[in-house]
């Protein structure tokens, strides 16, 4: 454990320490609990002490984060990422203001404010229970529109809110940006960008096999548990139009700090692969159309999804290494949703990082544009390094037969 008052040398401040506990342990939150009291993850609290640079610096609300953190766990550990991922843009934040989230300075001054939000875990009696990966995906995505919609009506000021995002004069007439984090059950994690395409877009995952490779349904609403329906694609039409963009990641997560502190872990991660074919070496081996299964080292396994995409090769790459084979960034996994429908649309010249996944839904096609860079990372999960982790893991992946 770290002593109550660190000292940033960067800053030469001192910067209340995250993992000094506040509560009793019976009220300390599971991952929480774990984290610190395992030795294996020493290396990985600094990581996460040091995304909080600044964020700790608020008046009057440091110790009411630190107490969030220690008690319900996900949703600060994703204000602590999107804290550092603005650093990493290049931007800086006035920690003077209370809300949003984040009051942003970009490159050239430019301004803009993040409402940070997470789906979360329904109560414990709820998650012992069997569901289908189809209900699953359909709460999934009921949920992530609901949180959006919440922190949308705090802008506007619904249900009588006395003082609305929209009525701080850091805010008006600036880019609304809400940032969300799907944590609503154990498989949330695996689901890449298929149910934030779903709330935003409208559109089904793509088929991926058979003459029908690509091609995605449109999907106007889905049920909730009552039968009521609830209309996806809010991001196609004007009625969430106070949003200029969502942020989204799968991996903003603690798996994202365990990886950057390099304790030893298995990881299994999916990266994807595009390139122009008028760009393609002759015979090259790694854009074969098909897939491939190798091992290339002793905890070194890919599997390389290639197809004939028109004018492109498309495909993924998924990856089964240890953690000193990985390499992954901050950014990496960090999806970017534009609304073109937006009333204050976010400058469409913003210098965004190459490993930032850009989106954007073109009014006149009706279609997804996702210009995503080659290699941009899918999905991550860290694992123990233990030979039962690489079994399951090389089993379930197709490298050993089950």
């Amino acid at each position: 454990m770290f002593a109550a008052g660190m000292i940033d040398l960067k800053n030469g401040s001192c910067m209340l320490d995250l993992f000094e506990p506040r509560f009793p342990e019976a009220k300390l939150h599971d991952h929480f609990r774990l984290i610190c009291s395992d030795p294996a993850y020493a290396k990985v609290l600094p990581v996460i002490q040091s995304w909080a640079t600044g964020l700790l610096d608020r008046k009057g609300e440091s110790h009411k984060f630190i107490k969030e953190f220690q008690s319900t766990f996900n949703s600060s550990m994703w204000e602590l990422y999107l804290n550092r991922a603005m650093g990493d843009l290049g931007c800086s934040m006035d920690y003077s203001k209370s809300s949003p989230d984040f009051v942003v300075r970009g490159p050239g001054n430019y301004e803009f404010n993040i409402e940070a939000v997470i789906s979360d875990q329904p109560p414990s009696a709820l998650q012992q229970k069997t569901f289908t990966y189809q209900y699953l995906k359909i709460r999934g995505a009921l949920k992530l529109i609901a949180k959006i919609r919440d922190k949308l009506n705090l802008y506007r000021g619904a249900n009588g809110k006395k003082h609305p995002y929209s009525s701080l004069s850091h805010v008006r007439g600036r880019p609304f940006i809400i940032a969300i984090a799907p944590f609503d059950s154990n498989i949330s994690l695996f689901q890449n960008n298929e149910l934030i395409n779903m709330v935003l877009f409208g559109i089904a995952p793509p088929v991926l096999t058979g003459p029908d490779r690509g091609k995605q349904e449109r999907i106007g609403s889905l049920l909730t548990p009552s039968g009521s329906p609830v209309k996806m694609g809010i991001f196609t039409n004007d009625s969430f139009k106070e949003i200029s963009a969502v942020f989204f990641s799968t991996v903003g997560t603690f798996g994202k700090a365990v990886v950057e502190s390099g304790i030893e872990r298995l990881v299994r991660s999916t990266r994807y692969r595009v390139i122009e074919k008028d760009k393609l070496e002759a015979g090259s081996e790694q854009w074969q159309v098909g897939m491939r299964r190798l091992q290339r080292g002793p905890l070194d396994f890919l599997s390389a999804l290639r197809w004939d995409n028109g004018s492109q090769i498309s495909g993924a790459d998924m990856y089964i290494q240890h953690s000193s084979l990985h390499r992954e960034t901050h950014l990496d996994g960090l999806q970017v949703y534009l609304n073109p429908y937006a009333e204050t649309p976010f400058d469409p010249e913003f210098a965004w990082p190459l490993e930032v996944a850009l989106n954007y839904y073109d009014v006149e096609s009706a279609n997804h544009v996702a210009p995503h860079p080659d290699g941009a990372l899918v999905s991550r999960q860290v694992f123990e390094p233990t030979p039962y982790s690489l079994r399951v893991l090389l089993e379930s992946n197709g490298f050993l037969a089950k």
